[in-house]
């Protein structure tokens, strides 16, 4: 069986699952998340304590039985605590501008970027060039981290773009006359 799979899942406080079937609903003060159950692998709940397993013992069920269990423990953790990603322009006149559902961003084109967040996403702009992004759904907040950097990602040669706060940036050395 896989190892992470063995590993239980402890639900903090607040936060509450329903397993229906082959669904399983995660609720908590941050909001609501779903997933559905792959066939091969089983769930039971334990007063607080959620545990997966495999169906069968094939290896693919053993790798399903792993995969969901950190996709349940995501959940459990996003409507308790909650993800933050940080993204930081770097630039002579990039900066950006957080207004409710819409992120404006300015990274050296000819146009302003308006960027519609998905529902579920929310995005502060503490100074001008950092944005900070935060969801309960740790699929979706990468997801959207992932298109604001595609707008302009970091150039190797003067480090310029939007990059992850805890990013690094291989510099390259200019071409020598």
């Amino acid at each position: 069986m896989s190892r992470v799979a063995k590993d239980p899942i402890t639900l903090p406080k607040g936060v509450e699952t329903a397993i229906a079937g082959s669904a399983i609903t995660v609720k908590g003060s941050k909001g609501s998340l779903n997933i559905d159950l792959h066939n091969d692998v089983d769930i039971k709940q334990d007063g607080n304590v959620l545990q997966l397993s495999a169906k069968n013992g094939s290896r693919q069920a053993n790798a399903l039985a792993g995969t969901f269990r950190a996709l349940i423990n995501n959940m459990v953790v996003g409507v308790s605590e909650g993800f933050q990603r940080k993204l930081q322009l770097q630039g002579v006149g990039y900066r950006a501008k957080a207004q409710g559902k819409t992120l404006n961003i300015t990274v050296g084109y000819s146009h302003p970027i308006d960027y519609e967040l998905p529902e579920g996403v929310t995005a502060e702009t503490p100074t001008q060039t950092e944005i900070v992004l935060s969801s309960s759904d740790k699929q979706l907040l990468g997801k959207v981290a992932a298109d604001i950097r595609d707008f302009r990602p970091p150039e190797p040669y003067k480090g310029k773009g939007i990059r992850y706060a805890e990013e690094n940036v291989y510099r390259k050395e200019a071409k020598k006359k």
